[in-house]
Order: C-alpha cells, then structure tokens, then sequence
C-alpha cells in the first residue's frame, strides 16, 4: 500500500483533531420581505425579527434584494435576513413582485404583508403626529385608499398577511417570534377571551359573542355590586350554580373541538367575547375562567375586561 507521502507533500500536523467535527451546522439561508401599510406596525415586526437573531435591514432599494440575498446565500454570517420594502420606496416599489420570484429561486423567501383597518391606522397617524410617507398635500385617509392601491399587486403575492388591528406593541412581537421562532411547539394561535357590556356594544373584533345575561346576576347583592368577577367571592358566587359549570364545560369543550380546526385554516388569532348586562360580574368571571381552561391546553391566551372598572 503506498504512502502519501509519495506526492512531495509534507504531512500536516493535527492540531486537536476533535476540533474537525464540532463545527456546527450553518443555518439555511432565509430571507423575510416585511412590507404593508404605513402605521401597521413593520417596526416592530423588524425589531421582533432582530431579536430572533435575524439580520435586519430598513428600507433596503428594491433594485439591492437581489445583492443582499446573495450575500445571504454565500456569507458564513449572515443567513437569516429580514428587510422592510414600503411605499417610501416609491414607483419602483412596481418592481418588486418581479424581483421576488428571481430571488426566490436564489433563497427560500417568505413575505409578510402587515395591515390594518383604515380607522386604526388614522389613530395611529394621530397618536404619533407623523406624515404619511405618501406626502401631506392630502388627507390621510385618502393617502391611505391610495396606498393600499400601490400595494394590492404585492399583498396578492404575501405569503403571510396580518391584520395589526387587534394587536398593540407587544402582542404583535410575540405573535411573529410564536410564529417564525425556530422549533417553536407553540400552538400558532393567540385567543383573546375579552368581557364586555351589551348596552355599550358588541366589541368590534369579537369573532365569536356568548351572551352570558343567563345565569344569576351577582349586581343584586349589595355586598358584590363594587366588586367584579375578579374577585374570588364573586366568581365562587357564580360558579356555584350548575348552568354556570356546565356553560363552561360546554364551553371549554367547543372551543378544544374548535381551535385546532382554526389553526390547520391559517388563523392567527380568535376573539372570544362573554357580554352581560354591565360587563362587570358574570362576563368577566366567564372570560377568566376560559381563558384559564385554554392555557392549561397549550395555547396562548390574553384576558381582557372592556368595561370592567380599572
């Protein structure tokens, strides 16, 4: 059998062998266009992404996708990227649907397509007193209707589109690190159980509305009427009654049926709503108690009490 060294070349010495195989498998490369309406939220969604580890940059010249996602593909650093593309980019923002499918052959690429309700986004224009990237000379509700037409061609095209209306700043950021955090065995479905009075209206995001005015109303006692159904005397008062415990078995058992069905058709989130008379005793103890049910089973749950006193 003859020896290697038969070449001329000199044998290189081992420097701690084992090293060799402890490298650490690079992660695939990825890239996530962050796009949508102004005010739905792409700042916090690129900041969710950085904090995932992503590689983020704002507001990146279509015409440099293309460069950066080769960038991604070859550099040993960066591999997951995260860009935001808007109508700040103007009329070469035509461009980009074009783009996308070239760079998807060069990398696994998703889009994200962020959007709210035109009367959510005007509050926010109102709260944080900026322009619309769109200019000033209209108001902004007409900047929005063109807007949403200069963007219609790219949501068409929008692997995932999420409605920020029901999200404030920090259920947004959670919704996207749930959903793109890597081996996450969350469930991908934020369920908002929410309480609430009839005489002030059903509340405007509700997906599903039980009326809760059926069982006896804690508002008669006089020692209960300051308190809610927060309180355990309240809530020990209300679930002593057996349509009080079978509405929530029925209840839990419905929406444990129901949920997974939600998630296997894509929803990101549920608004559950209990509504009694005041939206102080018999809603809110309903709305905890499921809230708590479905926590137990694995999902993510906010609680939230609209006419409940603070």
């Amino acid at each position: 059998m003859k020896s290697r060294r038969s070449s001329g070349q000199k044998p290189r010495k081992s420097q701690g062998g084992a090293k060799k195989t402890s490298r650490r498998a690079q992660p695939s490369p990825e890239l996530v266009i962050i796009t949508g309406m102004s005010g739905s939220g792409k700042a916090s969604v690129l900041k969710a992404f950085e904090d995932l580890g992503y590689y983020c940059v704002d507001n990146l010249p279509v015409q440099l996708i293309p460069q950066f996602a080769d960038l991604a593909v070859q550099s040993s650093e960066i591999r997951r990227t995260a860009l935001v593309v808007d109508v700040r980019e103007g009329s070469k923002l035509e461009e980009l649907p074009k783009i996308l499918k070239s760079v998807g052959r060069m990398i696994p690429t998703k889009v994200v397509f962020l959007e709210a309700s035109d009367s959510i986004l005007m509050r926010r224009f109102s709260e944080t007193r900026r322009p619309h990237p769109l200019g000033t000379d209209s108001p902004v509700k007409s900047a929005l209707k063109a807007e949403r037409r200069h963007l219609s061609a790219i949501r068409a095209v929008a692997d995932l589109v999420i409605d920020t209306s029901k999200f404030n700043v920090h259920e947004l950021r959670a919704h996207i690190t749930e959903r793109f955090q890597k081996k996450s065995s969350g469930r991908k479905l934020l369920v908002s159980c929410v309480s609430f009075g009839f005489p002030q209206g059903l509340p405007e995001d509700a997906d599903v509305v039980s009326d809760v005015r059926f069982l006896p109303n804690p508002h008669f006692i006089p020692e209960f009427r300051p308190l809610t159904g927060r309180d355990p005397r309240v809530a020990k008062y209300i679930r002593s009654f057996p349509q009080t415990r079978e509405f929530i078995s029925r209840t839990i058992s419905d929406l444990l049926f129901l949920l997974p069905h939600y998630i296997h058709e894509g929803k990101s989130y549920l608004t559950i709503a209990f509504g009694c008379t005041g939206g102080q005793h018999r809603s809110v103890m309903i709305a905890e108690e499921v809230g708590k049910h479905l926590r137990r089973a694995g999902y993510s749950v906010k609680v939230a009490h609209r006419d409940s006193p603070k």
